[in-house]
């Protein structure tokens, strides 16, 4: 009897059980993408980072202790250097696959023809490279440093002839893309302007040419002055910030859960191991912001998702608690011919379930496509979907149909048959 009510009912009174079904799939709907991109939205956000700079600075433990940020005030200061042969070693570490990019610096002090003085920058612009298990991978300062606005081309990969200059740099001597130019240190090197680049910083007064002309201005062969290297990282959390500043004093289980995982402080550390006498330090203004991005990206992800449900919730109970309404009649009769409170309770708990299941499913896979189309509109890549999202939106579809059944289910117990039956 209770299987065949059931069906009656869910048979009956089609247009307001389709605006529940509508209305708990649009809250599912929200709440899988939502999910999706959250539990996919670090790699990305990271990634779309990254394209802004280096989040790792490695340099020579010898090397002076007053230098900018990026740049080497003064080449001549700089006693210490690290081994050019060494570098493809920082893609051997246990992260391997978190190092997106990074590429050699050394600065030079050079003369031009005018006499005056310039500081040039020995780089790799593209450095192809053959890696055990990894083929061939593509580094350098045109993938560092994408975001620059430059008008020209990037030198191309074993052109050594080639060189990029400041916007600035080139007014003052008369440059354009395709000239040549001379600059002097303990030799005299021949450059033509492959590009010419404006950051509105003191790159604009600078040149940027490749690693070996710097190596053979300042008579120092295989020497790179510094590596800036761009990862993927986790923000920091008490565990990172502890051996960020002292690795000995974690406990042997802790160094391993941080040695583990992809902590700013863990990938410097791993990368200190592979290259003698280097120091890898994060660049903190940039890692620190990037946990604080990602963080407020996936609260407001989490919030987007709470209002979601809650405002499905609120809708459901307004129509199941006025279908219940338009049926009392009908439940009124049930309790008058001997149907327990129980049992009618379960009867439009049931129905209701399955109708929100239904609406659930709809808008899963209605999520799936929102979250696909939100990764490929913001991130241009495709969402991965997490195996976990489709328990959670589940769990969630559960709790606000419940939830949404309260008001009825209220008035359904109130409820007294000889006043129904009767027309009050």
């Amino acid at each position: 009897m209770f299987w065949r009510m059931l069906k009656g009912a869910l048979l009956h009174g089609r247009g307001r059980r389709l605006m529940i079904v509508l209305t708990v799939a649009l809250g599912a709907s929200v709440a899988t993408s939502m999910l999706s991109v959250m539990f996919d939205v670090g790699d990305k956000v990271n990634q779309e980072l990254k394209s802004y700079g280096a989040n790792i600075v490695v340099r020579p433990k010898g090397a002076a202790v007053v230098q900018d940020l990026y740049h080497f005030k003064d080449s001549q200061q700089q006693t210490a250097y690290l081994d050019e042969e060494e570098l493809p070693r920082i893609k051997s570490i246990f992260w391997t696959y978190n190092i997106i990019d990074f590429t050699p610096l050394l600065n030079a002090r050079v003369s031009n023809s005018d006499g005056s003085e310039t500081t040039l920058t020995g780089t790799w612009f593209t450095h192809d490279m053959e890696l055990p298990g990894q083929g061939t991978i593509s580094t350098g300062l045109a993938n560092l440093r994408g975001w620059w606005n430059l008008e020209g081309d990037w030198p191309a990969g074993g052109d050594e002839r080639a060189a990029v200059v400041g916007t600035q740099y080139a007014s003052d001597h008369g440059l354009k893309v395709g000239d040549t130019f001379t600059v002097k240190g303990d030799t005299s090197e021949d450059l033509t302007v492959s590009g010419i680049v404006s950051t509105g910083g003191e790159e604009d007064r600078q040149i940027f040419a490749s690693l070996p002309v710097a190596q053979a201005l300042i008579s120092q062969p295989g020497a790179v002055g510094q590596v800036e290297v761009s990862a993927l990282t986790t923000p920091d959390n008490e565990l990172a910030r502890k051996a960020a500043k002292n690795p000995k004093s974690l406990s042997i289980s802790e160094k391993e859960l941080w040695y583990c995982t992809a902590y700013v402080s863990s990938i410097s550390y791993q990368i200190e191991e592979v290259l003698t006498d280097a120091v890898a330090r994060p660049v903190r203004q940039v890692s620190e912001s990037e946990g604080t991005i990602l963080e407020k990206t996936q609260l407001l992800m989490v919030l987007v998702t709470v209002l979601s449900m809650a405002g499905s919730a609120l809708a459901i109970a307004n129509l199941v608690t006025a279908n219940v309404m338009e049926r009392s009649r009908e439940i009124g009769l049930l309790k008058a011919v001997g149907g327990r409170d129980g049992a009618v309770v379960a009867l439009i708990l049931t129905e209701i379930v399955i109708i929100g299941s239904i609406g659930g499913i709809v808008g899963y896979v209605a999520g799936i496509a929102l979250a696909q189309l939100i990764g490929l509109t913001v991130f241009h890549a495709s969402i991965n979907i997490v195996p976990a999202v489709a328990g959670i939106v589940t769990a969630l579809v559960i709790l606000i149909v419940l939830f949404g059944s309260i008001p009825a289910v209220r008035y359904l117990l109130r409820l007294k048959p000889a006043e129904v039956l009767h027309g009050r």
